[in-house]
């Protein structure tokens, strides 16, 4: 990646946009709107649980240091950051409104996941609450990068949630590196920030991951499908198959160890090029 500019975009593709889209999702699809079918629609919908809490602990973590940073630039990527993850926060509100109305058991995961991050505002110090943020950024981001490049993902599926979902993704795509920056400004890039950032990377994958298989299997259960085996399998597929989407970003995700990692070594800014396409498609629902 070459840019000639000075300053914090020595160290980004792009400046973050608000990009303020309403979805008007259709709330009896919210079970099956996945062309792939159940099992998976439930496993993004899975996902779809920890972004309202999740993004306003990405917020506060980096609010935390935004007083401190000295660069405009980088001043003015937080505040866009700030801006696009509470309108995700938002939309993936009313998401998640769907599936509590569908009998699903949100407010009772919701709950547990807000526990959690509260548990974690309390007793964990300010840089490994910007390191957690960190971590979770780069596993969204390269589960964003999958969603965006595997057209099979989404193949087949609602239109209104599949734009939902890319809108998510290209904007997750776009401020990747923000949270990062904001780490490397403020607890640096020597051996104990490399330690901290490696560590807690570690640590917060196995949480999140754990609490995400009972969930999305729980999702299942209520639907009435556990012991649907085609269905798990078609699943499978999807996420670990030749082209799975979690398959594909095990390269990037070690990638995340290597010192002098940054979240831009990775230039898929291109994808970037389908988001004027995408609002003026969710602008046309309304």
């Amino acid at each position: 990646m070459t840019n000639n500019n000075k300053g914090y975009f020595m160290n980004m593709a792009i400046m973050p946009v608000r990009r303020n889209l309403s979805f008007k999702l259709p709330k009896e699809k919210i079970n099956d709107w996945n062309g792939n079918g159940l099992h998976f629609t439930q496993f993004l919908n899975t996902l779809s649980i920890f972004f309202p809490a999740g993004e306003r602990f990405f917020i506060e973590s980096v609010r935390n240091y935004r007083k401190e940073l000295k660069d405009e630039e980088l001043q003015e990527a937080v505040r866009a950051f700030i801006g696009q993850e509470g309108l995700h926060s938002r939309e993936h509100i009313e998401y998640n409104e769907a599936m509590a109305a569908s009998g699903m058991p949100l407010e009772r995961y919701e709950n547990r996941v807000k526990v959690l991050l509260k548990f974690i505002k309390k007793a964990a110090p300010r840089d490994q609450q910007l390191a957690i943020t960190c971590a979770l950024e780069h596993l969204t981001a390269i589960l964003a990068k999958t969603l965006l490049e595997h057209d099979h993902v989404l193949k087949g599926s609602d239109e209104r949630y599949k734009a939902l979902w890319q809108w998510h993704a290209l904007e997750e795509t776009e401020h990747k590196g923000v949270a990062f920056d904001v780490f490397e400004k403020s607890v640096g890039k020597g051996p104990y920030a490399y330690t901290l950032r490696t560590s807690t990377f570690v640590i917060a994958n196995i949480v999140f991951w754990s609490v995400v298989i009972p969930y999305h299997i729980g999702f299942v259960r209520k639907n009435k499908r556990a012991t649907d085996i085609k269905g798990w399998l078609k699943c499978n597929k999807v996420l670990w198959g030749k082209k799975g989407a979690l398959r594909a970003i095990i390269p990037e995700w070690f990638d995340y160890f290597r010192p002098g990692f940054h979240p831009w070594d990775d230039d898929n800014r291109h994808v970037l090029d389908y988001a004027d396409v995408l609002v003026n498609k969710v602008e046309a629902f309304n």
